[in-house]
């Protein structure tokens, strides 16, 4: 289930990464072609992105392609390297629940704020924090689960 779900959150990236691109280009269109950029673009493209950022960086943790440094725990003994990588998905889990409350804070705080060009709250844009930050908590117990379970000097 957790696969599956970590597919769509890349589906749904990489959908707005291209929509992205489009509004861009909508609004480089309308700048240069039409002398009349649209009002609504570069905040939608900036909802956008804060979007499928957020939602890649939490897929990122569930797949392993997030940014790591593995330097202290290649030098290590296997024993050591394990309890390595068990203490950094913890520490990755804490980081989401982090995430999670603050977020969840925030988009509270700037409910009643509304974004001008579109109408919409600014709430809208930050919802992708908490949920970004429970989805890591949950991928990064998952794996420390994983690696708990694995011998010590099993595959990293």
């Amino acid at each position: 289930m957790l696969d599956k779900l970590s597919d769509w959150l890349i589906r749904l990236s990489a959908a707005g990464l291209v929509l992205m691109t489009i509004v861009i280009g909508w609004q480089v269109f309308g700048r240069f072609v039409l002398q009349s950029s649209p009002s609504w673009s570069e905040q939608v493209a900036l909802l956008l992105m804060i979007w499928y950022v957020l939602f890649a960086a939490a897929a990122g943790v569930k797949e392993g392609f997030h940014i790591r440094i593995s330097l202290l725990e290649d030098i290590s003994s296997p024993a050591l390297s394990h309890k390595i990588r068990l203490f950094l998905h913890i520490l990755v889990a804490v980081f989401g629940v982090i995430l999670l409350v603050y977020g969840a804070q925030l988009v509270w705080l700037v409910r009643d704020h509304v974004i001008p060009s579109l109408g919409l709250s600014r709430g809208i844009a930050y919802i992708p924090l908490p949920v970004t930050g429970l989805l890591i908590s949950i991928f990064s117990l998952v794996h420390a689960y994983n690696d708990w379970r694995a011998p010590a000097g099993g595959d990293k």
